[in-house]
């Protein structure tokens, strides 16, 4: 198999903005090998926030105008990194979009970004639309992350993603599994909006504010929590039923930021031990900077190793991973896991699109 350089791009439903990395594959010896070889998080402007943010209300001609505007966006971005870091041979960009819709239940997923606005606007061959494969063969169409994880992470017993929801990743009875666990970064910068900040940094809002035992008893019973895997979680069900118990509380701001901390870290731990009594964790994901969170895990973790890895891996794991989904799309190999997902079958998913 020959060598592989790929521009891996994943804008996630916090919208702390657009991940960008470069990235090489090559296999050896019967293992993926990679290097990350230059990464960055393009913010959004104000504008394109605002966009994105309520890009679910907008009637169809608007989202297909949004859709192709949007893959533009994406390829200007794209040339001015490439630009930036003087790159001449990139081979594909792998891109996931941004997700606008995602509800598996009634098979549908959406993610914005249109492959050929995008190929068109950098001359470069672009693979997209991952998910929509596995939702066709009955599946979740998320998470994708474990196949990644499994590839190139297999030395840790847990990869634990803390992004706008967490996922997490292990292998089970021989078999790779993972499944959301709950609302993280979409539910604290929420919070934290009310405070006048985009996010709650190192959860020092949070770490002020009491536990309400109220709330978190009402959060922590959810049904979704007690469903069996595969399951994922969405837009549509954090409106429906994690932010209206938020909303109807009378308790501060930052107590309700505390609750919920303490919500993500018990709901983490409940997996977690379910599976395992010990072992190695690898945390990545804009969580993975939250160190009132940390703590917490740590707290109630106290016999697993909970690892936090460099800034790039930290930052960029999930461009890393998508890049990777593209390579096994162009090698024809799996890249969904229907043990992960649900789905009738194993799938290599995404759309080629040429410029």
């Amino acid at each position: 198999m020959r060598k592989y350089n790929v521009i891996g791009l994943m804008s996630g439903t916090s919208l702390d903005g657009l991940d960008i990395a470069y990235c090489s594959f090559q296999f050896n010896k019967g293992k993926w090998n990679y290097i990350l070889h230059s990464a960055e998080t393009i913010k959004y402007s104000s504008a394109w926030y605002i966009q994105l943010r309520d890009a679910h209300l907008l009637n169809g001609e608007e989202l297909i105008k949004l859709h192709y505007e949007y893959g533009v966006l994406l390829g200007d971005k794209v040339n001015a990194f490439i630009k930036k870091y003087a790159l001449r041979n990139v081979d594909f960009i792998s891109s996931h979009g941004h997700t606008i819709f995602h509800n598996p239940k009634k098979g549908f997923t959406f993610q914005l970004g249109n492959g050929v606005s995008l190929a068109t606007t950098c001359g470069i061959k672009v693979i997209c639309d991952f998910r929509v494969l596995d939702i066709a063969l009955k599946g979740q169409g998320a998470p994708l992350v474990p196949i990644g994880d499994k590839l190139l992470f297999a030395e840790y017993d847990f990869c634990l993603n803390l992004g706008g929801y967490s996922n997490i990743s292990f292998e089970y009875k021989k078999r790779r599994i993972a499944f959301d666990i709950c609302p993280v970064n979409t539910a604290l910068n929420y919070l934290a909006l009310a405070k006048g900040r985009s996010f709650d940094e190192d959860g020092v809002i949070a770490q002020a504010g009491e536990v309400n035992t109220q709330l978190l008893t009402k959060l922590n019973g959810l049904k979704y929590y007690s469903k069996k895997h595969p399951k994922s979680l969405g837009r549509e069900w954090l409106s429906t039923y994690f932010l209206p118990l938020i909303g109807a509380s009378s308790i501060t701001v930052q107590d309700k930021l505390a609750t919920v901390v303490e919500h993500i870290a018990d709901q983490t731990a409940n997996v977690v031990l379910k599976n395992s009594k010990r072992g190695k964790i690898l945390i990545t994901g804009g969580g993975a900077h939250n160190r009132f969170l940390i703590s917490k895990l740590r707290e109630k973790l106290p016999s697993h190793e909970i690892i936090v890895p460099s800034n790039n891996i930290v930052n960029y794991k999930e461009a890393l991973v998508f890049a990777l989904l593209g390579v096994l799309k162009m090698e024809q190999k799996i890249n969904t896991l229907s043990s992960v997902t649900g789905a009738t079958r194993d799938s290599s998913g995404g759309v080629l699109f040429n410029s």
